[in-house]
């Protein structure tokens, strides 16, 4: 049995100087906080300076906002048509002459800043000058973050931490400064952003922040964000908030609380986030729920309810202790195991698919990629967590009535699942995503994973409408040739180098839609009604290759030798990795992973490539390339010290999670397949489940 203890404790992250790049964060899957050395997030500005800063987010998956100009639908968005297979298909990919609603669709609805919270010295901003690290330890298996450090030669201690059920934060902040009434914590709230920070604190009087009610222990805020709307409560004991009127609009949108000297040195707070309305959920019915007039739970008792949550997480699930290998590498990845595990448990745990940054910051707006969502959260279901997945899974179900449209307006058949898009479903338009393709079995895989790790016919019949409708679009998106099915213009594969007006059966695919269109009428078999979709999978044609090896494309010969299509993914690599399709010639895969080594150009890959690439360096029987691949050092394969893997050189992506999603999912494959890890790599491995 694994020591569980023994393995999450000594990869807690511990910070002895201050490092900007990798801030920690606490959260509980669907609220997170971010903070910098003093446990809150005072230097804001320093870590959000450089363009490749990480910035200090206070974020829910609930937090949608939209600017008072955003389009109200794509109604009048201009589709540029492409020819498909002698008629006419439009997409949103150009933005010449609509700038304005193009760029709106995109924008809108986006993540947001909640609230920064921080500390002042005697109502003034600290500086980094008049502050010092003293030690900063992240504790994994209680799930609080302790900070120790000084401002002007005085110690602080602040403990932080999120509630495991409810969207606050908890503070404990301990030091002489206290009690002498020169410390503050401030909540400072800034107008909605698309970009990057999610954050405008220039916009004052674009929002508007009410204090509604205050009683000794509490103080109860209201915000408006044009038409999104909140609720913030402050809990706190031992501090004051004399200071501060009954009632009315809060000056500056910023809450002090301290600075009166009380004679206890140490405080306790409550930040409590609920959504009042939030008009990018409103399609999903019952997603927010109702909150209470009621204070938050007591520090003491939230402090139990997070340590018996994680208590309880890293008991149960997936664990694999590399303690005793020989490889000196071993202890990392372990490391990134471990911390991989948390950061999607804080991040990734909602009822929406994460977006790439989860809720650490913005990319694309903080919307999602439905593409990616399998790199997200496969590994749940591998690691003995399904229901986590099955929570994100049932998006497809509320957004199904959107897929069927997006179907039907380009005259297929069931439903097209969108790329990038927010909770309502609907496409963003945009170059690339609108003609994206492989995101369309995602749901078919997902759910069987679920099925696998908890077979179930409640489950198979909950389902049955999302694999049929998913499996219709993709039967009805093939066209025949004289001799077989064939996966035409226009698409872009997930390799994202080709034009889509010339694209024909990239590898991935057409093997994706292969295994998914089979795995439609097994599931149709296992409730017992006729199979509808493994013809037209057997008459697809055969995965393009040439001299021996696998292309990124049919009309693509110069695939390893000429710019730009040895740049990006590799994803033909992925019908053998992510899939073990039937129609492989396994020595032909591996001829075309050794190109791929050899010719590839690795600063372009991305974070999910290196797991998916050593996926199918395993399933080839390389295990030594196979952890070679997923411990590779390059630019987009960078774990930093708070776990995140960092894709350097991309200002926009100082976190990726689809890597460290990838990360579990190929080191969980390894595990369980029969061929166990590479030699040095002694495992012992327990409650982890099969991959396909």
């Amino acid at each position: 049995m694994v020591d569980r203890h023994g393995l999450v404790t000594r990869h807690n992250p511990r910070y002895l100087t201050l490092d900007t790049s990798a801030p920690l964060s606490v959260g509980n899957g669907k609220f997170c906080f971010t903070a910098d050395f003093t446990g809150l997030q005072t230097f804001f500005d320093a870590y959000n300076a450089s363009a490749d800063g990480f910035p200090l987010c206070t974020m829910a998956e609930w937090g949608w906002h939209s600017y008072p100009d955003a389009p109200q639908g794509d109604s009048q968005l201009r589709l540029t048509p492409f020819d498909t297979f002698g008629r006419a298909v439009g997409y949103g990919v150009d933005e010449t002459g609509q700038e304005a609603l193009f760029r709106g669709l995109r924008q809108n609805p986006h993540k947001f800043h909640l609230g920064k919270i921080g500390f002042t010295l005697e109502g003034k901003p600290l500086t980094l000058d008049a502050c010092r690290v003293q030690k900063q330890t992240l504790n994994l298996w209680e799930g609080s973050l302790c900070s120790e450090w000084t401002v002007l030669g005085t110690p602080v201690l602040t403990e932080t931490f999120v509630h495991p059920w409810e969207d606050t934060l908890y503070v404990r902040v301990v030091s002489r400064l206290a009690a002498a009434g020169k410390l503050q914590v401030f909540l400072s709230f800034p107008y909605g952003s698309h970009k990057k920070s999610g954050a405008d604190f220039t916009a004052s009087s674009m929002h508007q922040t009410r204090l509604t009610h205050k009683t000794s222990q509490s103080i109860h805020l209201e915000r408006r964000m044009d038409s999104t709307k909140y609720r913030v409560t402050v809990g706190f004991t031992g501090i004051s908030g004399d200071t501060l009127p009954d009632t009315g609009l809060l000056p500056a949108h910023t809450l002090a609380l301290g600075g009166k000297a009380r004679g206890t040195d140490t405080w306790e707070l409550a930040f409590r986030f609920e959504p009042l309305h939030i008009p990018a959920l409103d399609r999903l019915g019952d997603f927010v729920e109702p909150g209470g007039e009621h204070n938050p739970p007591s520090f003491t008792q939230a402090r139990e309810s997070c340590s018996t949550f994680w208590k309880t997480y890293w008991m149960s699930g997936g664990a694999m202790d590399f303690s005793g290998a020989t490889d000196v590498r071993a202890g990392d990845l372990e490391r990134r195991l471990v911390l991989s595990q948390y950061l999607t448990a804080i991040q990734s745990r909602g009822r929406l698919p994460p977006a790439e940054t989860g809720l650490s910051c913005n990319s694309w707006y903080g919307k999602f990629h439905l593409e990616m969502h399998f790199w997200h959260s496969a590994h749940f279901a591998l690691w003995g967590r399904v229901e986590v997945l099955k929570k994100s899974l049932a998006y497809y179900q509320k957004i199904l009535p959107v897929a069927r449209s997006i179907a039907a307006s380009q005259g297929y058949q069931g439903a097209r699942w969108p790329k990038m898009c927010d909770p309502s479903g609907f496409n963003s338009p945009s170059s690339i995503a609108v003609l994206l393709l492989w995101q369309q079995p995602h749901p078919i895989m997902l759910a069987e994973l679920c099925y696998r790790a908890a077979p179930n016919e409640g489950f198979l019949r909950e389902y049955r409408d999302i694999i049929v409708e998913t499996a219709e679009f993709m039967k009805s998106f093939v066209h025949w040739t004289d001799t077989c099915g064939v996966l035409g213009a226009p698409y872009i594969p997930a390799q994202e180098r080709h034009d889509p007006k010339t694209v024909l059966n990239a590898p991935y695919e057409l093997e994706y839609f292969r295994w998914g269109l089979q795995q439609a009428d097994q599931w149709l078999a296992r409730l017992g009604e006729a199979p509808r979709f493994g013809d037209t999978a057997e008459q697809l044609a055969l995965p393009p290759q040439k001299d021996g090896c696998y292309l990124a494309q049919e009309n693509c010969p110069d695939t390893f030798s000429a710019l730009p299509f040895y740049t990006d993914h590799p994803s033909m690599l992925a019908m053998y990795g992510v899939l073990k399709s039937e129609k492989v010639d396994p020595p032909r895969m591996s001829a075309t992973l050794d190109q791929v080594l050899a010719a590839w150009d690795w600063k372009s890959l991305w974070g999910w490539d290196f797991p998916m690439m050593a996926m199918t360096a395993y399933r080839l029987g390389r295990l030594e390339d196979a952890m070679d691949l997923l411990l590779r050092d390059s630019p987009k394969n960078t774990y930093l010290p708070n776990g995140h893997n960092r894709q350097t050189g991309s200002n926009d992506l100082p976190l990726y999670l689809p890597g460290n999603g990838g990360l579990l999912l190929a080191a969980a494959m390894m595990a369980t397949g029969k061929q166990g890890f590479p030699q040095g790599f002694r495992v012992q491995a327990e409650g982890l489940y099969a991959y396909l």
